[in-house]
């Protein structure tokens, strides 16, 4: 059998972002690929968000493989079933994103743990086959190769596949980060920098600093964005709303958004996304936080999710700033229980499962709630201090979850 060997095609790291990118192309027959991999780090953890594009012949099943340099632990993974020995890991496509035509990409994700540096992997390999400068397969290459083989990553950005599992996965990858029984949007069709259409800015009870715009400078797909300045101060509250994007379900809804923003959470309560309750006075149900973390805050009665108690905060999470972070929260109407994930990992403290439990839900559980969802509105809004920049993309709204 002839040997065949890769010609790098593009190995950088984006300074600052943490970002690798890593591709090779076939010198003869051997499959291609472009691999990058983006983190996002705290004190002792980290998310990291995978993209690999198949450059070669299609494929029916994938495995990406690298090894940490560090002590780094991966504790759950979504679109994937990630696997680790000492410090080599595998990631392996699940059921529904395993074939990968000529070109296409496909992304998954998971969260783990470090101590010291969290450095990032330079060298990947794709089925075998090693994203970097002079190396063979390790496995049995096709037999024939592309006719003109790709000597970059391609320049068109890859079609994103959700980076957390719907509820019930699909057979085939939902579009777009779009399962078929959603409503979304990325603000890709506003025309204008005044959100417009099914959007309307709003300012309950009074306005003052507060604005919100169409935004085509950041993004997190697309080009285009919602931007919030979020000022400090009641008055200064400002919110975009929607009555149209949770037509799609009546009594369970699963909210999915992309946010962005610049300053950490404040000690004081903050809301930035709210949906009025048909079936508590249409009173809002609000998503905030208070005391640097994530909390609900039920407008009716001010009972909070968690308790804001230490223990409580505790187990509630930050709203990572200075990048995109996928927040997905389901209500049922039914029974009134909630359950909140961000960046694909259930919050314990954001889980109100019907069970009082001390430091999380037995204030709210304090009366029977039962809400009935009719509008969906982000923005900022300030009960004493703390003001923040904001930018939310790719919403959707859906009777299952619909993930990142």
């Amino acid at each position: 059998m002839r040997r065949r060997t890769l010609a790098l095609a593009v190995a950088a790291v984006v300074a600052g972002a943490g970002t690798v990118v890593a591709a090779a192309s076939a010198a003869t027959a051997a499959t291609a690929c472009a691999v990058v991999y983006t983190p996002n780090s705290w004190s002792t953890g980290f998310t990291a968000d995978v993209k690999v594009t198949n450059l070669g012949a299609a494929v029916s099943a994938w495995t990406v493989s690298w090894t940490f340099a560090g002590d780094q632990k991966v504790t759950s993974a979504w679109n994937a079933t990630v696997s680790q020995s000492g410090s080599a890991v595998t990631a392996t496509n699940v059921a529904w994103n395993g074939s990968l035509a000529a070109g296409a990409s496909t992304s998954f994700g998971f969260q783990g743990t470090y101590s010291g540096t969290n450095a990032t992997p330079t060298a990947f390999a794709f089925n075998g086959v090693a994203c970097g400068p002079d190396a063979t397969p390790t496995t049995t290459p096709p037999t024939t190769a592309p006719t003109t083989p790709p000597t970059t990553a391609p320049t068109t950005p890859p079609t994103t596949a959700p980076t957390t599992p719907p509820t019930t996965p699909p057979t085939t990858p939902p579009a777009q980060n779009c399962v078929a029984t959603a409503v979304c949007d990325g603000f890709e069709s506003q025309t204008g920098t005044t959100p417009a259409g099914t959007w309307a800015v709003t300012y309950p009870d009074c306005s003052g600093a507060g604005t919100a715009a169409i935004d085509r400078t950041v993004a997190h797909s697309g080009s285009t964005s919602l931007r919030i300045n979020g000022a400090e101060g009641y008055c200064n509250h400002v919110f975009v709303r929607s009555t149209q994007i949770l037509g799609t379900t009546s009594n369970v809804w699963y909210v999915r958004y992309w946010v962005r923003h610049t300053t950490a959470l404040p000690t004081a309560h903050v809301a930035a996304v709210a949906l009025a309750d048909a079936n508590d006075s249409g009173k809002d149900l609000r998503f905030g936080g208070q005391n640097g973390a994530l909390q609900f805050n039920r407008a009716s009665d001010d009972a909070t999710l968690p308790e804001q108690s230490p223990a409580g905060v505790a187990l509630s999470a930050p709203l990572p700033v200075n990048t995109w972070n996928c927040v997905e929260f389901k209500v049922d109407g039914r029974d009134g229980t909630m359950q909140t994930w961000l960046n694909g990992t259930s919050v314990p403290g954001l889980l109100e499962d019907g069970v009082p439990t001390h430091d999380i839900d037995s204030q709210w559980l304090n009366r029977t709630w039962r809400p009935k969802l009719t509008d969906l509105k982000l923005g900022w809004e300030s009960y004493g201090s703390g003001a923040d920049t904001l930018w939310y993309d790719d919403v959707a709204v859906s009777a299952m979850r619909n993930g990142c």
